[in-house]
């Protein structure tokens, strides 16, 4: 649950972070990269609990990361890119917490 909350919460403070005024409007693009799980639907099962999406769903992968990295170079995309990096941290991290759970 806490994983969850923090894909809204942490893009909520760099929203903020970024521009105080407008921080709604960035918000809700961060927010809108979360899309990025739907590549969670061609797993079977669509979720397991102690599976670590990073390098497992295609969107997820290493060569998705590098790609949203050199998007981050791009005025145009480097929101998106922010988002997309954002998402991938966080769910690393929840990979770590699984491993020590396991552990």
């Amino acid at each position: 649950m806490l994983h969850i909350f923090s894909h809204f919460f942490i893009p909520a403070l760099v929203a903020v972070a970024i521009s105080r005024k407008n921080w709604f409007k960035i918000w809700l693009v961060l927010c809108l990269t979360m899309l990025v799980d739907l590549d969670h639907l061609l797993a079977d099962p669509i979720y397991d609990l102690m599976r670590c999406s990073i390098n497992f769903h295609p969107l997820h992968s290493y060569w998705a990361i590098a790609l949203y990295v050199g998007l981050m170079f791009h005025r145009k995309t480097r929101l998106v890119a922010t988002g997309l990096l954002i998402h991938m941290l966080l769910d690393w991290q929840d990979c770590h917490f699984k491993l020590a759970d396991w552990l």
